[in-house]
């Protein structure tokens, strides 16, 4: 039982759903984070979703980038890969992303709150501070969405 008022992700784990279980329809998801923050915040909801997704992402149990990508997947959040990676920078895609098949609207970026989860996750585990930023998307018309983590060195 948790004494404080935080939540861990290891609450969120914690399903006693006995008829509906632990699934819920993308479309639900998609209408919170593109009808919800996107239309209905400021900026997009960037400022929200940096910091949301960063706090997600300092709570996942995870010790390694493999776990995180690993993470990812499990999650359904999409499937990772790393595309490009040097001293300095990694690239990683995401396959099958929530924003998949989506209509395209070229110029938009909406997976900002996992580029941000990627962002709070990496720099607990890189123990530096590292940024995140998504550089294509699937609403964008791009093949798959992909972000751009430096800071790596």
């Amino acid at each position: 039982m948790t004494t404080s008022s935080d939540f861990t992700f290891a609450d969120m784990r914690k399903i006693k759903r006995k008829t509906l279980g632990d699934v819920v329809p993308l479309e639900l998801f998609r209408s919170i984070r593109l009808i919800g923050m996107y239309q209905g915040l400021p900026l997009h909801g960037k400022g929200t979703t940096g910091v949301i997704g960063k706090q997600i992402g300092q709570s996942l149990p995870v010790n390694s980038v493999d776990e995180l990508l690993n993470l990812f997947k499990e999650l359904k959040i999409g499937i990772p890969a790393i595309v490009r990676q040097d001293a300095e920078r990694m690239h990683i895609a995401i396959h099958d992303c929530f924003c998949e098949g989506l209509p395209v609207s070229e110029g938009k970026f909406v997976c900002d709150l996992e580029g941000a989860i990627f962002e709070g996750a990496l720099t607990k585990i890189l123990h530096k501070t590292v940024t995140v930023r998504e550089i294509k998307c699937n609403v964008n018309g791009d093949e798959h969405c992909e972000y751009e983590i430096r800071g790596l060195s």
